[in-house]
C-alpha cells in the first residue's frame, strides 16, 4: 500500500481562535444537509446551551432555529442530562427535502422550519427515555424511539462511570430482569397525532429508520445486547402485517468474503442502515474472537455478504453510504508501518471490542459479490473520540461531493467537511 496524499479539510461550523463552544452533526441516521446541498443543520451549543442551528454554505449566515435555556434533556448517550428538561440532543432529525427539524425539549415534541417557526405536536409520556428519532422519506410520519424510564433510572454522579457517566450496571441485563418495554410511537408530522404506539417487550431501542420507499417497515435495534448480540441487535417492524423480524441470523452461507467466519450469536454487529431504495441494509461489527466486518443483507432474498477486515484494522467506527451505495468510514483504517497515537480513551466502552483511535475519514469503495474493499484515505480527522459528541460519524452530502464530520482536536467539537475525490498520488 503506497501512502496518498490527503485532501484539506475545511471548517464547515464551529468554535474559531479562543472561542469555547461546541458545534456538531446531528445523528447520522437522518441527513443534517438540505437536499440542495446549500445549507447545514447542526447542534451548537454556543451561549452555554445546546440548540439547533442552520448554517447557509452559500453566504455563511448562521441562525438558531431553537431557544432552549434548559441545558441537556437526560435521554440515551446523555446519561447525565435532566430529566424532563433541557434538549434531547439524541433527538434532533432532519427532514432534508423539506428542510423540517423534529427536536424533543423538555420532554415535548416540536417542529421547526428553516425560518425558525416552531410547532408543538405532542408529549413524551411520563416515565419514558427517548433517543435517536427519525422522520420518514415522504415527511408524513415521526418515529419516536421510548423506553420504561427504569432503564435509566440511577444518579449518574454516585452511580455513574466513564466520561459519559453512563451507570455501571448493564442496562440491557436490568430490561430482561425487570421485563421492561421499549416502544416504537409513531407521530402525523402535519397534526402531531399519536397513529400507534408499537411495544417491544424486554427491549432498549434506541436507533429507528424508516423504509425509504415503505413508512409501514422500521428497523430498529437492540442497544448493547446482554447476549446474542450477534442476531438481536438489528430488527425489522412491519406495522401492516404487526411483525417483529430479526435481521442476521446465524449460518455459513454469508457471500463476500467472511475470511471463513459464520455468522454467530456471539458475534457483535452495529450501526445499520437503509440503502437509498431500502433493496439492502449495510451494517458493521466483528466475529467472535475474530476479526472486525462490514456486512450487507437483502431483505426480499434473504441473502448476507460480509467482508471481513484487516486484523490490524481494530479500530472502532462508523459506516454510512452516499446515494450511490458508496461508504465512508471514520474507522478502522491504518496504513500498514504506521503507530497510532497512545489515547486515552475509550471512555465510551460499550460491548463494541475495537478501541476508539482511528484517525482517518476514508472513503470507501465496496464490490459485495468479490469481497473486496478500496480505502481511499481522505483525511485525517484526528478527532479524541472522547465521548459521543467527538465521534466523526461521517456523512456524504447529497451530491456525494463532499463528507462533513465531528472532530475534537483540542478542547472543543467542530464539524468539518472534507472533498471525496481520491486525493492526487
Amino acid at each position: 500500500m503506497i501512502q496518498s496524499m490527503l485532501n484539506g479539510r475545511m471548517l464547515t461550523g464551529g468554535a474559531g481562535a479562543g472561542d469555547t463552544y461546541n458545534t456538531q452533526l446531528l445523528y447520522f441516521t437522518s441527513s443534517c444537509v438540505s437536499q440542495n446541498d446549500e445549507r447545514i443543520y447542526m447542534i451548537c451549543d454556543k451561549g452555554g446551551n445546546p440548540n439547533v442551528m442552520v448554517r447557509d454554505l452559500l453566504t455563511g449566515e448562521e441562525k438558531f432555529l431553537t431557544d432552549n435555556r434548559n441545558g441537556i434533556l437526560k435521554s440515551y448517550v446523555y446519561f447525565d442530562g435532566r430529566p424532563g428538561q433541557g434538549l434531547g440532543k439524541a433527538s434532533v432529525c432532519l427532514d432534508s427535502k423539506r428542510e423540517v427539524v423534529y427536536y424533543i425539549q423538555d420532554n415535548e415534541i416540536y417542529k421547526a422550519d428553516s425560518a425558525g417557526n416552531i410547532t408543538a405536536l405532542n408529549t413524551v409520556p411520563a416515565g419514558r427515555m427517548t433517543a435517536f428519532t427519525h422522520v420518514s422519506t415522504d415527511g408524513k410520519y415521526l418515529c419516536v424511539p421510548m423506553t420504561d424510564g427504569r432503564c435509566l433510572d440511577f444518579d449518574p454522579d454516585t452511580e455513574g462511570t466513564g466520561l459519559d457517566k453512563r451507570p455501571v450496571y448493564d442496562i440491557d441485563g436490568r430490561i430482561q430482569e425487570e421485563n421492561l418495554n421499549s416502544y416504537l410511537c409513531v407521530y402525523d408530522t402535519h397534526t402531531g397525532g399519536l397513529l400507534y404506539e408499537k411495544v417491544v417487550n424486554k427491549c432498549w431501542i434506541t436507533h429507528v429508520q424508516f423504509h425509504p420507499r415503505n413508512p409501514e417497515l422500521i428497523m430498529y435495534n437492540h442497544e448493547w445486547s446482554s447476549f446474542d448480540c450477534g442476531i438481536r441487535r438489528i430488527w425489522i417492524y412491519d406495522h401492516k402485517r404487526d411483525t417483529l423480524t430479526p435481521v442476521r441470523r446465524e449460518g455459513n452461507d454469508t457471500l463476500g468474503d467472511p475470511g471463513g467466519w459464520v455468522r454467530s450469536r456471539n458475534d457483535w454487529v452495529c450501526h445499520e442502515m437503509w440503502s437509498d431504495d431500502g433493496a439492502y441494509i449495510i451494517y458493521h461489527g466483528g466475529y467472535e474472537k475474530g476479526p472486525a466486518m462490514v456486512g450487507r443483507y437483502e431483505p426480499d432474498t434473504g441473502k448476507y455478504w460480509e467482508i471481513a477486515l484487516p486484523d490490524s484494522y481494530n479500530a472502532y467506527g462508523h459506516f454510512t453510504m452516499d446515494h450511490a451505495g458508496n461508504l465512508v468510514c471514520d474507522g478502522y483504517f491504518k496504513y500498514p508501518w504506521e503507530v497510532k497515537k497512545i489515547r486515552e480513551n475509550s471512555t465510551d466502552n460499550g460491548p463494541d471490542p475495537h478501541k476508539k483511535d482511528a484517525e482517518y475519514i476514508c472513503r470507501v469503495l465496496v464490490n459485495w459479490d468479490e469481497g473486496e474493499l478500496k480505502w481511499i484515505p481522505l483525511c485525517r480527522h484526528e478527532s479524541d473520540w472522547l465521548g459521543q459528541d467527538a465521534h466523526p460519524h461521517p456523512i456524504y452530502s447529497h451530491s456525494g461531493d463532499r463528507i462533513f464530520f465531528n472532530s475534537r482536536q483540542d478542547q472543543h467539537v467542530n464539524v468539518y467537511c472534507v472533498s471525496s475525490k481520491e486525493p492526487l498520488s
